[in-house]
């Protein structure tokens, strides 16, 4: 009997240490969620790799983005991604090509707008490690995707304690890839130009432009 009640207490004290730590890592990302929303516009540089020790696959590359609203400005991997709401625009220099497709049809799992709050919607979160990144306090949240079926067996999401700032997303595959996304710069609320998420036909008069129709 009483090792009956000791196995209830501390099933009873997990579950509620467990209960603390989604609650504690809600209320983080929550606080990530308002803080993203308060700015006008982001611009952000990082880097990203991707290792498979399978494969033997390893790759590093680096990028830049700027978001506004649903807008979004891509540099990555030698070509360029712009978004206006309405279209999405591929544009491939070493292909002197751009490639002009509904949002719906763009093959994009995780649009650049949507990289700072994917988390929202899709997965279960936990508490995870604190760890200090130069000077400053780095907390993870460890996601869950509920989908049974994806690809993603997990992602730590690395939040700056201090800015409530994006520090890093380490993303596992069932597949045994991982892949790192880490933020090297990010500014906020800067003077854009009005046209920067306008495509500008004549800058591309030499490109085929495949328009998906």
């Amino acid at each position: 009997m009483k090792k009956l009640v000791l196995v209830l207490l501390v099933s009873a004290f997990a579950f509620n240490a467990n209960a603390q730590d989604a609650e504690k890592a809600k209320k983080l990302l929550e606080e990530v969620s308002t803080k993203v929303n308060s700015y006008k516009n982001i611009q952000i540089d990082f880097k990203y790799e991707l290792n498979n020790k399978e494969a033997n696959t390893k790759q590093e590359s680096k990028g830049n983005v700027t978001l506004e609203g649903d807008k979004y400005l891509l540099n990555f991997l030698g070509f360029t991604k712009l978004y206006d709401t309405k279209k999405v625009y591929t544009i491939v220099p070493a292909n002197e090509e751009v490639t002009v497709s509904d949002a719906d049809d763009d093959e994009t799992s995780l649009s650049p707008s949507q990289m700072l709050t994917f988390y929202k919607n899709g997965y279960t979160y936990v508490w995870d490690l604190l760890q200090d990144v130069s000077g400053r306090k780095i907390q993870y949240i460890k996601l869950t995707p509920t989908d049974a079926d994806s690809d993603i067996e997990s992602v730590l999401l690395g939040i700056d304690v201090k800015t409530k700032h994006i520090y890093n997303l380490i993303e596992s595959g069932k597949n045994g890839t991982n892949t790192i996304l880490t933020v090297n710069s990010f500014k906020t609320n800067l003077p854009l130009s009005k046209s920067l998420f306008i495509f500008d036909a004549s800058k591309y008069e030499d490109y085929y432009i495949d328009k998906n129709d």
